[in-house]
């Protein structure tokens, strides 16, 4: 059977073939294109980039490459609840942004402690005076006078539902519970800033001076209870509550721990550690490449694809990376063509039974998916603990591990795959390019059939 085109007749494996070589032609550019964006990202629009690990801002490099200030607080507390301890990251977090510090990391360690890492601050004292003391949270009116402080606030609390009688519209909105002090001051002011023109009816929310929310009022408020109400995400009314609610804590912090971190040992250790990485990833595609030569080269194909797509969700997620969370990347490239290993192998496997290589590609990635899959799930599982549970460096091992084991199960399963079928579809038939030894083609097997 030929088809003919403007003049031209080709057979159907002619075009069979011709097909699986745009396919992939079309794969190759594709990988090529994200491994550009990955390392020097792409502009989109004036506004709109999407940063590569070589801009600037492409990286957020941890404590331990760019030096810096540990400070671990513990809470002057014999019981601090969950929520107590929340408020306390969220009022430091506050507290940071508002200086500048949004490279900052902050993270719980045991029940009663908090551990702040500030990058790139050399002085340890400027960094306990930066968080030294508690938030102070009051309310004021246009002019700037105080309405009432944090102290006359017993509870703030983020909810979800109807704001006035007759919607049918609900939001999330912050629900304030008053001492009967604060109840006396809030509706002196509201009922002061009820009546004045729109622009200067309004009490600010202000923390360390910076405000945080601007709430307008409308009518006098004389309640223990009353709501702020506004486009809230989840999110943002979460953080709000918690920010009015660190404007009473029930206790003090005392700091336990003040450590600097050399930067100029974390630029020996990135330098290293990049090395080492790269040194990896070629002896690795080198392997693949020797011992299952088609397969192999699909497979370091994929592989530099996996390495472009974590580039690219590093870069533009804004990762805190760290020694660690590098080391985590090189092992998941370790657990990606290990994944491919079993898969080959099985592939060989069928392909000596005298399959043909159609067959033995697709008999042996579905032999060997579940093996992957149980494998890969279990590293995930450890990724996620680590994640969640660790602090400092050890969380941003889970992070990027968890990143890589995902990106390399998809690169390992489908791209490698797809890569392959376009091999077959192009008639590459001879067994030796799937890593099977001459020796031992049979008579059945030499020179088998796609």
């Amino acid at each position: 059977m030929k088809l003919y085109f403007v003049g031209f007749a080709y057979t159907k494996e002619e075009v069979k073939v011709s097909r699986s070589l745009v396919k992939f032609v079309a794969i190759i550019l594709v990988i090529a294109a994200l491994f550009y964006v990955g390392l020097y990202g792409l502009d989109i629009t004036d506004k709109v980039r999407f940063p590569g690990i070589l801009d600037e801002d492409g990286i957020t490099q941890g404590l331990d490459l760019k030096g810096g200030t540990v400070i671990v607080y513990k809470a002057q507390s014999d019981n601090p609840t969950d929520d107590e301890m929340n408020t306390v990251v969220s009022m430091l977090r506050t507290r940071l942004d508002n200086q500048g510090y949004t490279e900052a990391t902050l993270t719980r360690q045991g029940v009663d402690k908090v551990r702040v890492e500030l990058p790139d601050v050399q002085d340890a004292q400027q960094a306990v005076e930066t968080l030294g003391a508690t938030a102070q949270l009051i309310f004021a009116d246009p002019t700037g006078a105080e309405v009432m402080t944090g102290k006359e606030v017993k509870n703030a609390t983020a909810e979800y539902g109807q704001t006035e009688q007759g919607m049918t519209k609900s939001s999330y909105y912050i629900s304030l519970e008053l001492t009967d002090e604060g109840r006396t001051k809030f509706a002196e002011a509201t009922g002061r800033l009820a009546s004045q023109p729109a622009g200067q009816n309004y009490i600010a929310i202000m923390m360390d001076n910076q405000p945080i929310s601007m709430p307008q009022v409308h009518e006098r408020i004389d309640s223990n209870s009353c709501i702020i109400t506004g486009e809230f995400t989840a999110e943002e009314a979460k953080a709000l509550a918690a920010n009015i609610k660190s404007g009473q804590l029930p206790f003090s912090l005392e700091q336990v721990e003040v450590r600097t971190v050399s930067a100029t040992l974390g630029d020996e250790a990135l330098g290293n550690a990049m090395k080492a990485g790269i040194i990896g990833l070629i002896l690795v595609l080198l392997f693949m490449l020797l011992v299952y030569r088609l397969q192999g080269l699909m497979a370091d194909l994929a592989l530099i694809g996996y390495v472009a797509i974590v580039f690219i969700i590093i870069a533009n997620l804004h990762i805190n990376l760290t020694l660690p969370g590098i080391a985590g990347i090189i092992l998941s490239i370790g657990m990606a063509v290990d994944a491919n290993v079993v898969i080959f192998e099985r592939v060989k496997e069928e392909l000596r039974l005298g399959k043909t290589v159609r067959s033995a590609v697709d008999a042996g990635f579905h032999r060997a998916l579940s093996a992957v899959i149980d494998s890969n799930i279990t590293t995930i599982i450890s990724a996620v603990i680590l994640w969640v549970l660790g602090t400092g460096t050890i969380k941003g091992f889970g992070i990027t591990l968890f990143i890589g084991i995902i990106v390399s199960m998809v690169s390992a399963i489908f791209v490698t795959k797809f890569l392959l079928k376009q091999m077959i579809g192009m008639n590459v038939k001879n067994l030796w390019f799937y890593g099977v030894r001459k020796k031992e083609q049979d008579g059945t097997l030499k020179g088998g059939k796609a």
